[in-house]
């Protein structure tokens, strides 16, 4: 994630971007844009927003060399000398124009901008930004004519948050450029992060607790919950987000012997794991530093409601791992030919 507090935009330039499909041509700027103090007030934090929440980095791909990565190649060519900005900006659009293999891939207008001391982490860096904006929204505006008032509809960029954009900073680890990433209009999951910026995730700890819980959450969907039910299913949830929350660093030896008491499930766990690895082309680490960040995400996804064909739902807290365990009883009812849970609780909240 970023902070904006400092940041400014150095240049910026429109363009549109047509669909190579359906024969939808591109149309190109030839000077950036010379924004007004208004506009500027608005363009900046619309353009950024979105990257002040976003956890994950991204690093730029290529199947032989990334130095032949396209986008890679542009941000490279802006970062060592901007005088060629706008020639550089419309191979970006051409670029994004050749990826569209289908007739659901939007046409759009292309922002290309670059920045002046984006934070990341503890410093201050340049940074080029990407943006296609593919939604336009209808407002109402006002026109005085003959001493009257009359309304009138209008299409334009509506300004609460971008449809797509990445941030390239100039700043890399061993992997590369750093990337960030949005897609609040993900239609076509391949288009953008895969065809367009060719970006995969980096081999850090943010992917590693991003993988292992995902895995975990998966796990209790498909393996916990059919075979041994849903309170064995929330409370292997809390008891994996509590593990992460009292670890700072993940041993998946410690993790089974902490967070599983019996031994046939030790061993479906260990067969999901190979499964979802195959499955998701991921390599589960058996050892990791734990991203806090990540772990904060991806606990708002975890759900532990138990819900019942009775219309009750039953709400655990994934914050007390213990409590399903200790106050929740499961049981069968004879006469009523029906399954029960009994709580226990002091006092109502």
């Amino acid at each position: 994630m970023i902070k904006r507090t400092k940041a400014s935009i150095s240049k910026c330039i429109l363009h549109k971007v047509g669909n190579k499909f359906n024969n939808t041509k591109n149309a190109f700027s030839e000077q950036p844009i010379d924004f007004d103090e208004a506009s500027y007030d608005i363009i900046l934090p619309y353009l950024l927003r979105a990257f002040g929440s976003v956890a994950e980095s991204y690093r730029f791909n290529h199947h032989a060399n990334i130095d032949l990565n396209e986008i890679n190649s542009y941000a490279s060519q802006l970062f060592d000398d901007d005088t060629n900005f706008v020639d550089v900006s419309k191979h970006i659009v051409m670029h994004l124009f050749e990826q569209s293999n289908s007739a659901q891939i939007k046409t759009g207008d292309v922002i290309v901008c670059m920045f002046h001391d984006i934070q990341y982490e503890d410093y201050l860096t340049d940074a080029i930004g990407i943006f296609k904006i593919e939604n336009k929204s209808h407002f109402f505006q006002t026109h005085l004519e003959n001493n009257s008032y009359d309304l009138y509809v209008q299409k334009g960029i509506q300004t609460k948050k971008v449809d797509k954009g990445c941030l390239i900073l100039n700043a890399a680890d061993g992997e590369g450029k750093i990337v960030l990433s949005v897609d609040n209009n993900n239609y076509d999951a391949q288009y953008w992060i895969k065809s367009f910026l060719n970006i995969k995730y980096p081999d850090d700890s943010n992917q590693h607790t991003k993988n292992y819980i995902e895995m975990c959450r998966e796990f209790s969907k498909e393996i916990m919950q059919p075979q041994f039910g849903m309170q064995e299913q929330s409370s292997f949830l809390a008891k994996t987000v509590d593990f992460f929350k009292e670890n700072e660093v993940v041993n998946i030896e410690t993790f089974k012997d902490d967070v599983f008491e019996e031994e046939d499930h030790i061993q479906l766990f260990e067969d999901y794991k190979k499964t979802f690895e195959s499955d998701n082309n991921v390599l589960i680490r058996n050892q990791f530093d734990v991203s806090e960040v990540v772990l904060k995400k991806q606990k708002q996804k975890i759900k532990t409601e138990i819900k019942l064909d009775t219309n009750i739902q039953i709400k655990l807290d994934v914050d007390a791992p213990d409590a399903s365990a200790e106050y929740l009883e499961r049981g069968y009812d004879e006469e009523k030919k029906m399954h029960f849970y009994k709580v226990y609780f002091n006092a109502e909240g």
